[in-house]
């Protein structure tokens, strides 16, 4: 299975096994797999133009909810037709090169939606803590600079992850037991010492997606605090309100993430096929639901919703 002529036992081809137990369910599972992604695609493209054409909708929340439409449009895209080809076609194959690059779209891509929840996290702490100021601090100028920010931190701190796994030795198998290829999953399959990449993979999780967290707690600390001391019942409602879709996509994205970096690191008791599929749900669920939910509760985005879909809103 693996090609041993090449020197440092590096395979041609990895072979994905797609999710352990469930092989003969695959077909099944593709149906909702590619629902999901289809809605997924509509959604954020309808959101990145209805955005693009309404130029009330052109505030800091809505500039980083684009931002995060485009890394949910690449990240489901360099997985999900993979996926669909293995449930149909039983098409496990992929060049070695091809899956170090998948992971690395994957794990960046990642990194980046967490920056932009971060960012938008941000933007309601400005907004609610600071309003006379909001204008003055989230400037044109600031938002394209965190935007780049982000897109370069997940760049480079994620691009030592190829090489890390480039030119170690895998000479115990080259059958991975999951539906894409990711940094643990492969550092599975080595038969060399890994402690120093698996550190490094550690750290970079703790200083992006953990940090992040840790940051947007600290932001609704201070935004409850504020929201508590205002005089009426009725500001509070209203001002916790333009919180409640942010809640929302950041539950959908850090509550299966963390549940997958936990179950590969300290939950080996976990039965493989649970793991792959809210692997998969990480990928799957929050791009198509980011959309739906400021959709649902933001008027002039569910205004252009209905505009796109040529239906009369009455």
């Amino acid at each position: 299975m693996v090609d041993c002529n090449r020197t440092s036992l590096q395979p041609t081809t990895f072979l994905l096994l797609g999710i352990p137990g469930l092989e003969d369910a695959h077909i099944w599972i593709s149906i909702p797999f590619c629902l999901v992604y289809l809605v997924s695609l509509m959604g954020n493209v309808a959101l990145l133009l209805i955005v693009k054409t309404d130029h009330k909708l052109h505030e800091p929340m809505y500039i980083f909810l684009c931002m995060l439409s485009m890394a949910d449009l690449m990240l489901t895209s360099s997985t999900l037709p993979k996926i669909l080809s293995l449930f149909w076609f039983n098409d496990r194959e992929i060049y070695f090169e091809a899956c170090l690059t998948q992971m690395y779209l994957i794990h960046s891509l990642s990194t980046m939606e967490s920056g932009f929840f971060l960012a938008m996290a941000f933007d309601r702490y400005v907004a609610i803590c600071h309003p006379l100021r909001h204008s003055t601090i989230l400037t044109p100028t600031v938002i394209v600079s965190l935007g780049l920010f982000i897109v370069f931190r997940g760049l480079v701190l994620l691009s030592p992850h190829p090489f890390l796994l480039r030119w170690l030795s895998y000479c115990k198998t080259n059958v991975i037991s999951h539906t894409y290829c990711e940094f643990m999953a492969l550092i599975k399959l080595v038969c060399t010492e890994t402690k120093i990449r698996r550190a490094y993979s550690l750290i970079v999780a703790f200083l992006t997606a953990g940090l992040d967290f840790i940051l947007i707690i600290c932001s609704y600390v201070f935004i409850l605090f504020t929201v508590f001391n205002l005089p009426s019942k009725a500001a509070r409602l209203k001002t916790l309100s333009t919180c409640v879709s942010h809640v929302w996509v950041i539950s959908l994205f850090y509550t299966p993430s963390f549940f997958s970096f936990l179950t590969h690191r300290f939950g080996h008791h976990i039965a493989p096929h649970i793991h792959i599929l809210v692997a998969n749900t990480y990928l799957l669920i929050p791009p198509m639901m980011n959309p739906i939910i400021y959709g649902v509760k933001t008027k002039r985005i569910r205004k252009g919703f209905f505009k796109l879909l040529a239906v009369k809103c009455v």
